[in-house]
């Protein structure tokens, strides 16, 4: 009896002793961090509350040997023990970085990765920032003289390769440029750095409003004139101002905001395209027409890019012009189309193989056609076989100030006998659209009406503009899948949608009073 009182007193023992010392992880799951406060504490357990073994300096690598929540166990220095995550970073390789590109206007940067934490400032579209580290929905970012987090949903990440150079020297020799570009610091106040890399020693600040003469470029980065010394500085922190510059145009060089962006052939959304542009990518203007940039694409090209979907130089983009309205036509509307799923999301699909993702496209893109007849400014969510977040389809109808959102879907069920058509809204603002809509599409289809509905879709409750849903028929319906995958029954649909929209706006300007 002693002897196994003995055992379990032992075992006790034991079990106290090891309850914070985590089960090893394997190798392949190993990552190495580093410290990004100035300061951290290794622990002895995975809490504020546990004893400090050695204070960490910042930039001292970590590794990784397992997790508990929001704290790590690392060893470092030859020392084991306990950091909080939320002060590490990833260790970037030093052969890449990334940025990202804002999506949207008003973006709050946040102190912590989390809706509760306090804003500490706001992007805009089409601004760049380097990425520090990713975290769940969330982007930790470099903002000034600091870091803060963004929500992924609303920025598109590029990577892009760098050598860093190896020959600058320790007292930089003066310059002479006497043509070159000239930059403006448009921030309170931005670090000067001896090479274009974060991590490179501080030359020293430079404040809002001064000019500095640029020498060269490395991607994002410029080499300055720094009251004599060769100095690097992120462009998004300033404005450039050539002094060589064609007096016509309204900028050097413009940047995508957009993944797939459509480059044309002429100034017009009605012309062919000739590539897809990607977001952060940049390129020479040569003139600007009316609310479209002529620019130099690769091999020699010429080619047109809307200006409401580019940034010049971390500026604000063109404007859309809208014109007055008349009734029977939708100048001056804007219209975005939502042609649901796409990509690696191919929706639902039907026993004949029509998959949702590749009709949702045709029939935007037919409807596309008809209201830009009309007159309207019309947008595509996704203009080919992408996916693209509902978020970000949100915020694309936020961020064109859209009249009306349609998001086009066909719909499927467990019971293949389930036919028809239904209409989606959300909020009481957007029943209206939904009613005229709904009732064009009845006019033209023969399929079973199943009415206009409350739907909790995100593309419509997190929308704040006029927004509806729709769903063209069941895919899951053979009979019905036979009768959808025809150009006669999207023709009779977009045509229904075409002519609920018409009226719809008609409506509201008989309603203001105007002929």
């Amino acid at each position: 009896m002693k002897r196994t009182l003995f055992f379990l007193c032992i075992m006790l023992i034991v079990t106290s002793l090891t309850t914070y010392l985590p089960s090893f992880v394997s190798a392949d799951n190993k990552e190495n961090r580093i410290v990004h406060a100035e300061k951290l504490h290794l622990r002895e357990g995975p809490g504020l509350s546990y004893p400090i073994l050695d204070t960490l300096e910042q930039n001292e690598k970590l590794k990784v040997l397992d997790s508990e929540g929001d704290w790590l166990y690392v060893e470092t220095g030859g020392k084991k023990g306990w950091v909080a995550s939320w002060l590490t970073q990833k260790e970037q390789n030093r052969d890449a970085k990334k940025y990202a590109v804002i999506q949207v206007d008003h973006l709050n940067i946040r102190l912590e990765p989390s809706l509760d934490s306090p804003v500490i400032g706001q992007l805009f579209t089409g601004e760049q920032v380097a990425v520090q580290d990713e975290r769940d929905q969330w982007v930790q970012i470099q903002y000034q003289q600091s870091t803060g987090w963004v929500s992924s949903d609303f920025i598109t990440i590029k990577e892009e390769k760098y050598e860093e150079s190896n020959n600058a020297t320790e007292e930089p020799e003066r310059i002479e440029a006497e043509e070159a570009d000239h930059f403006t610091i448009t921030v309170d106040a931005v670090i000067v750095r001896k090479k274009p890399n974060l991590k490179s020693k501080k030359l020293g600040i430079a404040n809002k409003g001064e000019e500095y003469t640029v020498l060269d470029r490395d991607h994002h980065w410029l080499q300055i004139d720094f009251h004599g010394k060769k100095g690097w500085i992120y462009s998004f922190y300033g404005s450039f101002d050539s002094a060589a510059k064609d007096e016509d145009n309204q900028s050097n060089r413009i940047t995508i905001i957009y993944n797939g962006t459509n480059i044309r052939e002429e100034p017009s959304t009605s012309f062919n395209v000739l590539m897809n542009a990607q977001a952060g990518e940049q390129y020479d203007v040569i003139t600007v027409d009316g609310d479209w940039y002529k620019i130099q694409l690769p091999n020699d090209e010429i080619g047109y890019v809307a200006g409401w979907v580019v940034s010049t130089n971390g500026q604000p983009q063109l404007e859309e012009k809208k014109e007055k309205r008349k009734k029977g036509t939708l100048n001056g509307v804007t219209i975005v189309l939502d042609p649901g799923h796409g990509g690696n999301d191919q929706g639902t699909a039907g026993l004949r193989n029509t998959i949702e993702k590749e009709i949702t496209l045709k029939t935007a893109e037919l409807l596309r056609s008809k209201l830009q007849q009309a007159g309207a400014n019309v947008y595509l969510t996704r203009e080919f076989d992408v996916y693209v977040g509902l978020q970000k389809r949100v915020a694309m109808a936020h961020q064109q100030a859209a009249d009306a959102f349609i998001s086009i879907h066909y719909d499927a069920s467990e019971d293949r006998t389930i036919s028809g058509f239904t209409t989606y809204y959300y909020h009481s603002y957007q029943e209206s659209l939904a009613q005229y809509v709904h009732e064009g599409v009845a006019k033209q289809l023969s399929l079973r009406d199943r009415g206009v509905q409350k739907g909790n879709y995100l593309v419509l409750r997190e929308n704040k503009q006029n927004a509806v849903l729709l769903e063209l028929g069941y895919l899951s319906n053979p009979g019905e899948e036979k009768v959808i995958n025809t150009d006669r029954f999207r023709e009779q649909a977009t045509m229904g949608i075409y002519e609920g929209i018409l009226k719809y706006f008609d409506d509201q300007l008989k309603r203001l009073g105007h002929n």
